[in-house]
């Protein structure tokens, strides 16, 4: 039995900082892992504000230094069908979480968390948004976004080796 895939949507605010960001840089630690072909990656916008618009240049060039390319993203703004087809949404920041929560039905809200909640700096539980601060900001949040991504991965791969390749959960 082919093991379905495990989706993992990146939610900020308008999606053209944070997000697309962690989107790029997750797409291509789980394409460098045993998990390669076997997770999908997305990025939505709590506002449509931006929706079509490409990531921030800021966020491109900063995220292009480090080997990411954001280039290809456009914007979306969350629907519904997002809770329902996602295994995991992560978010940026409280303020997200509590703006999905309160468009999610009850059954699938455990899906949304905190991106720093998998790894990060104990003192900083969330991603800030670098939309009006200066280069050295979005390099800030993308150090974050970094670390938070690594400990998501290592967290799926942990789960996948538990399940196994067929999928099915093993007592270990």
């Amino acid at each position: 039995m082919a093991m379905s895939k495990t989706r993992v949507l990146f939610v900020c605010m308008g999606n053209i900082c944070r997000s697309p960001t962690a989107e790029g840089v997750f797409r291509r630690l789980v394409e460098q892992s045993s998990l390669a072909g076997l997770v999908d990656i997305d990025s939505a916008g709590t506002t449509g504000a931006h929706a079509g618009q490409a990531p921030d240049p800021r966020a491109v060039e900063v995220a292009a230094r480090r080997g990411y390319d954001l280039a290809p993203l456009r914007a979306r703004q969350v629907t519904p069908a997002d809770f329902d087809q996602s295994d995991y949404v992560i978010a940026m920041d409280d303020m997200n979480v509590r703006y999905l929560k309160g468009m999610c039905p009850t059954r699938l809200s455990h899906r949304i968390e905190l991106l720093l909640d998998y790894g990060g700096e104990e003192d900083e539980a969330e991603v800030p948004d670098p939309y009006y601060g200066s280069l050295q900001d979005f390099e800030h949040a993308l150090d974050l976004i970094e670390e938070g991504c690594k400990g998501l991965l290592e967290y799926l791969a942990d789960l996948h080796t538990l399940r196994g390749a067929d999928g099915m959960k093993r007592d270990h």
